[in-house]
């Protein structure tokens, strides 16, 4: 029983884990531009809200998640202008982003006498393999058990590594991040690298929120996200800005948030409060082990002009 109670919540933790992963991704371009978002678990919440409203109306579910991203990219355009064209303070900004997107989906999510909270999608994320792939033993469940958001996910990890670190707009996008004075002197604009990164942040957030609502709930609730928004903020530096250590951090993240029930299934009572706080502790950890080794301090270290604003007269 055990055995089956580890895999089941190994796969269970894949499907929590994807939109973790994709808000992760997303910030991860945010703040290789220099731009740090807080606003992440707002923009879920906005572009989720919006998406899974657009998944009780219509049958299709990308178009579904393509407004949740829409709408998620909008909300990052606010954050864009303050922190980049106004140059206010990003932490600051990002809160408030927090704020605007809790409320906004509350407003959303009870607008109509028929409330949000009481509909649901008119049709489901269903596995891509048939039965007899997902029932091979280990592998079926853990590699063939999923829908094609998951599989999505594992595409945009590859691409994102291959574009970050392969490619020469990758490297542009790291060179504002790193010194946007020197990559403004190379003709890189700063200023328009940093919107349209931010705004991929929040489409990526806008994406996660649509499925987590849309996909694995199946229902809408107010505050659903429960702090997976700020966990996706944690995986970013718990990954040190790699796409392929976001995966895997999404996944142990994913763990951690089930974890109470599979304990519980097993007769362990560990308080829920506790096991919330451990995606958190065990990026406090990490980076206290990276720090203590100065060659993994370099190597793993945020973008040097992170949150920094930029100012071309100023150089």
């Amino acid at each position: 029983m055990n055995e089956s109670v580890i895999l089941l919540s190994i796969v269970s933790a894949v499907g929590i884990g994807t939109p973790i992963l994709l808000a992760g991704l997303g910030e991860m371009y945010t703040e290789h531009s220099g731009v740090m978002n807080l606003g992440i678990e707002g923009m879920m919440l906005g572009g989720g809200v919006v998406g899974f409203w657009v998944s009780t109306q219509h049958t299709s579910l990308p178009l579904a998640l393509a407004v949740g991203a829409a709408v998620g990219a909008l909300f990052a355009l606010v954050h864009a202008f303050l922190a980049v064209t106004l140059r206010v303070n990003q932490i600051v900004s990002g809160l408030a982003l927090v704020i605007t997107g809790t409320g906004f989906a509350a407003f959303i999510g009870s607008l109509n006498d028929s409330a949000l909270t009481y509909e649901r999608p008119l049709s489901s994320f269903e596995p891509v393999f048939g039965e007899g792939m997902r029932d091979l033993p280990l592998v079926g469940p853990l590699v063939f058990g999923h829908d094609w958001v998951v599989y999505l996910s594992w595409v945009l990890v590859a691409a994102s590594a291959f574009w970050l670190f392969r490619t020469r707009w990758g490297l542009s996008l790291r060179a504002v991040g790193e010194d946007p004075a020197a990559a403004d002197t190379v003709g890189i604009s700063v200023t328009a690298t940093r919107y349209i990164y931010t705004m991929v942040g929040g489409a990526g957030a806008g994406l996660g929120g649509t499925y987590l609502i849309a996909g694995i709930f199946s229902n809408y609730q107010h505050g659903i996200t429960a702090g997976l928004g700020w966990i996706a903020f944690a995986l970013v530096i718990f990954a040190g800005w790699r796409p392929w250590r976001a995966l895997a951090a999404a996944y142990i993240f994913g763990v951690l948030r089930n974890l109470g029930f599979s304990l519980q299934i097993i007769g362990v009572d560990i308080p829920a409060d506790f096991l919330n706080a451990l995606p958190f502790v065990l990026t406090i950890a990490a980076l206290i082990l990276i720090s203590a080794r100065s060659s993994a301090a370099r190597k793993y270290s945020a973008p040097s002009a992170l949150a920094v604003p930029y100012s071309r007269e100023s150089r």
